[in-house]
């Protein structure tokens, strides 16, 4: 009869003698790794078999244990690299804005020590379970909400591409969900024991970018003290996907096409060349083709990493999904904040809104306003001025973007949108200037009669 296996555990803690304590009072229900630091915690999660299903983590950490600062660092690690991971927090520094801090991070639960082995053995079990009974948002196709045809066919790709060795392009609008279908292209591989790292291409200038990508020598360049890895190598036998990839600059086009081509790359101010095992994935919300017309882009760097290519669809291609995102998006919040409920008409309206930044503006609207309204009923007005702050109706948008995505809109009308635009000015410059007719007129450089008219004329839109 086999033996049935326990759920992993790994303990991050510098105290060998709590460690070791810990390790003993629960290695009957897990099967408990132990690390000491940051970098002994990330090559433990480097040799194991699967991802842990619970890190217990001290946020206390050498090489200074008197701040939380280590601790804080290998919790961003764990959730962003192993995102099927539960993180608890097991820390004396147990601080209200420690406690914050950590579930920010991606921290699940915080256990203050000196803590009562029973009731951190019933925490633990409640994570176990809770992975158990409800999808993680990262296991099989997961964290990809929706009913629509066009996010079935999604998944449907994720699945039928996870285990291709060859690289994946991903196209998709800003927001839309690329580096979430990039996640689950790796957490549905059989590379998913390993890391999932992402890097920004537009994040970084070309010297920098280069040592990022592929690591440096030390002297390599003024600042570079110390031999660093890259993506490539810490990406190990991975994933490692590259965002923004037309952003790219043509010199480090080649070197990534070396990658791609026989695995080989230098570290920067190194003339002994390395080779990467990972796979890589490449997300862009602009037209590569277009790239490459302009001279931008190398074609044979595209045919490379376009052989495989899968596109997130925008929220305003998958309307039926509109309401399955609020309610999945309410029911995370749900611990932290009691969800809002949106009356008929701003129901309507949040069918009828586009929202041109995607996912990431849905969600940031819903973060808001469970924020501001706490188990309130939200009325259309409300509703309508959150969706027409610029910050958020733009979300990465630039304008021409913005303007040419409205331009296409069914039932576009000029007149409206100027007045909508207008509406939006005005009720800015209320806001800011407390609303102080006088003071709001001047911000808008017009009168306080001007500004009344055209107050009335924008709420003749209702």
């Amino acid at each position: 009869m086999g033996s049935v296996s326990l759920p992993s555990l790994l303990l991050v803690d510098d105290d060998s003698i709590i460690s070791e304590s810990l390790k003993y009072v629960l290695s009957d229900e897990y099967e408990v790794s132990l690390a000491f630091d940051r970098v002994n915690c990330i090559e433990q999660l480097s040799v194991m078999p699967a991802p842990p299903q619970l890190v217990l983590v001290d946020l206390g950490l050498p090489p200074d244990t008197h701040k939380p600062d280590e601790g804080f660092a290998v919790i961003e690690y764990i959730c962003k690299h192993f995102p099927s991971s539960k993180v608890i927090v097991l820390s004396g520094q147990d601080e209200q804005k420690y406690v914050d801090a950590a579930k920010k991070l991606g921290a699940v639960d915080f256990v203050a020590k000196p803590c009562d082995i029973a009731e951190l053995k019933v925490r633990l079990k409640q994570q176990v379970e809770t992975s158990a009974d409800t999808p993680n948002e990262l296991q099989s196709v997961s964290g990809i909400v929706g009913k629509s045809a066009a996010i079935e066919l999604l998944r449907m790709q994720i699945k039928q591409l996870a285990d291709s060795p060859y690289p994946v392009l991903i196209h998709g609008e800003s927001g839309s969900g690329k580096e979430l279908a990039a996640q689950n292209l790796h957490s549905c591989s059989q590379r998913k024991a390993h890391p999932f790292l992402t890097l920004n291409c537009a994040a970084f200038n070309d010297e920098l970018l280069a040592s990022q990508l592929f690591g440096h020598a030390r002297g390599a360049f003024t600042g570079a003290t110390e031999s660093k890895p890259g993506f490539f190598e810490e990406a190990g036998q991975g994933t490692l996907l590259l965002d923004e990839i037309a952003d790219l600059p043509i010199d480090l086009q080649a070197k990534l096409l070396r990658v791609l081509e026989n695995g080989e790359y230098y570290r920067v101010g190194e003339t002994q060349p390395r080779m990467s095992k990972a796979r890589v994935l490449a997300a862009s919300n602009k037209d590569l083709i277009e790239a490459i017309d302009k001279g931008l882009f190398r074609e044979d760097l595209y045919h490379r990493l376009s052989v495989l290519s899968i596109r997130v669809p925008s929220v305003n291609e998958r309307e039926q999904d509109k309401l399955v995102l609020l309610e999945f998006f309410q029911q995370k919040l749900d611990q932290q904040l009691k969800s809002f409920v949106l009356d008929d008409e701003s129901k309507k309206l949040w069918m009828l809104y586009d929202f041109p930044g995607n996912v990431r503006e849905l969600r940031n609207i819903i973060i808001r306003l469970s924020a501001k309204y706490p188990g309130q009923t939200i009325k259309k007005s409300v509703l309508e001025q959150e969706m027409m702050q610029l910050t958020s109706r733009h979300g990465d948008l630039n304008e021409m973007d913005v303007f040419r995505k409205n331009l296409k809109a069914k039932g576009f009308q000029l007149n409206d949108e100027l007045k909508r635009i207008e509406k939006e000015y005005i009720n800015l410059a209320l806001q800011e200037s407390l609303n102080n007719m006088s003071k709001a007129a001047s911000m808008l450089g017009v009168n306080r009669s001007t500004l009344y008219g055209r107050m009335d004329r924008t709420e003749e839109m209702h």
